[in-house]
């Protein structure tokens, strides 16, 4: 295998063959664009898609940026896998960023605003209020905000006070009555809605005789900066100027120096509220002399500070789509089905009846997470359950997941989870369950050293008979029941013996010190995942040399690895077909004439995210699909614990590949294919019937499986 893999490896490793990973991240950026720009979506689900995307480029430099220039700063000038040096990579991922925020800047004002504005949704600037509604707006101020804010000074006495990450000021210049010009700094509070609420009201009937209700909001920093004068009584405020930060969220944990891992993850997250600062978002009416007293006192650089139009913080439209009722502006409600052998189940001993009887295969959302709910209460409420394990990594709040779990130990079952603090701005929440778990008896491990555990899989151990009979569930996607309502996974339970033995052995490698180095069924990382899926590329490959047809199906959220990328340059000039259906981040340039002929990269943005990863191959007519929790990225395959498993039913073999991943290749409604530069366009419809993936599976589940 290293053999063959090293030769592959001479031949292809041209920087021109990869994609730089942070500017393809970019690209998915601007995919989500692309969404708020398409007016064949919703108009609040366009907002969304600003808000989504808001959010991530928020991420992005707290992460990806912070990361590079960290790198920059260190003088290091290894090139990345496609030939960029980390200045380089900085200096571009800058600069499309900065694209993309006007774009989304251009989008909101021009297209989406004076759409809202029609269907009485408006945001207004506070200057254009009617005398009432500023009325309200002013009552609102001194009873709910004036309270909560807290002006901070700039003198010897008086040092500049620390801003957290992501936190929206106000940059104040005040005169006093000497005329000596003071500066002060004012956080707009986060604990109080951006988007101020201003009493609703009717608008003129309409000549059908309904009435129209409009919302109207005003923006939380204008209503302050408005009212700023009764902060700073006896004073003269001589201009006011919203500034936003963002700081280096990227903190390294020093795991093998580390006594106790929970109190060490504490630490960090605290840290991370103290990074340093890698963008101010400003607006243009800002003089100079206050940007350089913001880069000075927040130790930035000057090319840190970044000018934008208002708002500052587009995530903040999150509460727009949130708080507004109006249906007919988001996307048609969808109800997830029940999956057919678990509906109408009288009792517990029904539920696991049915897993004895087929492996039960479950596609959220289009079916329900609630029966991955049911499993779990269903074996803390069994007599005849012995032990519950279980691997948790984004779980959210009020998690039904965590309380079976609870419930299980409260009822006397041993209970083993497995809590990964290192999942990345979820570490606080995980902390909090891991704690409660704790508190009620619960075995809680906290993950490996050196590795994030990220596979899905939930185990009960059952009694049965005078023998023990183990469930097992595998998935995709977290165990998480709000995000299963947003993200596309897929899922498995099964009685299956030996999934159940590989099942086992990988909890005693997460919980002991087994140095477990082989499985069954299970593909499990770093252990061996790796290995085999390269030997399945070969296979496919040596099928085409043989004259064979070959083929290879991934859907994954990234391919970012080069080992995995060089094998599929290998297999397209070998002649496999190859098709990619990628939803973020890919190195692979897909059109090299000589190299990459063969390979098709698509990418799909919808309603729902994407979420699923699915490896399929032909294997000459005897296809093998497995479904797992690793995308094809050297952090998933070498340092991360995931788990892929095999799909054996010939009835679920023939519904992913024939229904799931047959209608992903043909989609020319949301689909974009990505061309050997790395850019991204539509597939353009002529005269064939429109595809949409995700409206297609909503039609196929609703019909055959509710």
């Amino acid at each position: 295998m290293e053999k063959e893999f090293l030769e592959a490896q001479s031949e292809l490793n041209d920087p021109s063959l990869f994609v730089n990973r942070e500017l393809s991240l970019l690209e998915f950026q601007r995919r989500l664009l692309d969404e708020a720009k398409d007016e064949r979506n919703p108009l609040l689900e366009r907002v969304k898609f600003l808000a989504i995307l808001g959010s991530n480029l928020d991420e992005f430099f707290m992460v990806r940026i912070s990361g590079v220039r960290k790198q920059v700063e260190a003088n290091i000038s290894e090139l990345s896998i496609d030939g960029m040096t980390p200045r380089d990579q900085l200096a571009a991922m800058r600069k499309f960023a900065s694209e993309l925020f006007k774009e989304a800047h251009t989008c909101l004002t021009k297209k989406l605003m004076p759409k809202l504005d029609k269907a009485g949704i408006h945001v207004m600037e506070y200057g254009k209020l009617t005398k009432p509604q500023k009325e309200k707006v002013d009552d609102y101020f001194r009873e709910m905000v004036y309270p909560v804010l807290t002006p901070l000074a700039l003198d010897p006495g008086h040092p500049f006070p620390h801003i957290s990450n992501l936190s929206l000021s106000l940059a104040i210049v005040i005169r006093d009555p000497k005329g000596t010009e003071r500066f002060a700094r004012l956080k707009v509070p986060d604990t109080l809605p951006r988007l101020v609420p201003i009493k609703r009201s009717s608008g003129g009937e309409r000549k059908d005789g309904t009435i129209p209700r409009h919302h109207y909001f005003v923006w939380l920093e204008q209503v302050i900066a408005a009212n700023i004068e009764l902060l700073f009584p006896g004073m003269h405020v001589v201009s006011v100027h919203p500034f936003r930060t963002i700081r280096d969220a990227d903190v390294e944990i020093q795991e093998i120096e580390a006594d106790d891992l929970l109190e060490t993850m504490q630490q960090s997250i605290r840290r991370r509220k103290f990074g340093s600062v890698v963008q101010i978002t400003v607006n243009e009416s800002m003089p100079g002399d206050i940007r350089e007293l913001l880069v000075d006192n927040l130790e930035a650089k000057p090319n840190d500070i970044a000018v934008q139009a208002n708002p500052l913080g587009l995530a903040s439209l999150w509460q727009l789509y949130k708080s507004v009722e109006k249906h007919e502006l988001k996307y048609t409600p969808y109800t997830p089905k029940i999956a057919k052998p678990l509906k109408n189940l009288e009792s517990t001993e029904d539920f696991f009846a049915a897993i004895r009887q087929q492996n039960i295969m479950v596609h959220h959302p289009y079916i329900s997470f609630s029966s991955v709910v049911d499993f779990l209460n269903t074996a803390a409420r069994d007599p005849h359950v012995l032990a519950i394990k279980q691997t948790l990594y984004r779980v959210g709040g009020n998690s039904p997941i965590v309380e079976s779990l609870l419930e299980a130990s409260e009822r006397g079952k041993q209970v083993a989870v497995l809590v990964e603090l290192k999942a990345r701005f979820d570490e606080e929440s995980n902390i909090g369950w891991a704690r409660k778990l704790e508190q009620a008896g619960v075995h809680v491990v906290y993950g490996l050293m050196g590795l994030k555990t990220h596979c899905k899989i939930g185990l009960v151990v059952r009694q049965e008979g005078e023998g023990i009979r183990r469930y097992v569930h595998l998935g995709t996607g977290n165990y998480n029941a709000v995000t299963a309502n947003l993200y596309e996974d897929l899922g498995m339970f099964t009685a299956d013996e030996t999934i159940g033995t590989d099942a086992t052995d990988l909890f005693n490698f997460l919980t002991g010190y087994s140095a477990q180095q082989s499985y069954r069924k299970l593909l499990v990382a770093p252990v061996c995942l790796r290995d085999k899926f390269e030997s399945l590329i070969l296979r496919e490959i040596e099928h085409a040399k043989n004259g064979k047809e070959a083929r290879l199906i991934f859907k994954a959220n990234a391919i970012v690895d080069p080992r995995i990328i060089q094998l599929l340059y290998r297999a397209s000039q070998a002649g496999v077909k190859v098709d990619l259906i990628i939803r973020g981040v890919c190195c692979l340039r897909p059109g090299i004439k000589g190299i990459s002929e063969n390979i098709r990269v698509i990418s799909v943005v919808g309603r729902y995210l994407e979420h699923s990863r699915i490896y399929y191959f032909f294997n000459d007519g005897a296809e093998e699909i497995y479904l797992g929790s690793a995308d094809l990225m050297s952090r998933n395959l070498n340092r991360r614990v995931e788990v892929a498993f095999p799909i054996e039913d010939p009835a679920h073999i023939r519904h992913i590949r024939d229904t799931v991943l047959d209608a992903y290749l043909q989609e020319n409604a949301r689909a974009r294919f990505m061309q050997s530069d790395g850019s991204y366009v539509r597939n353009q419809v002529k005269d064939k019937l429109t595809v949409d993936i995700q409206e297609l599976l909503i039609s196929e589940y609703r019909g055959k499986r509710g």
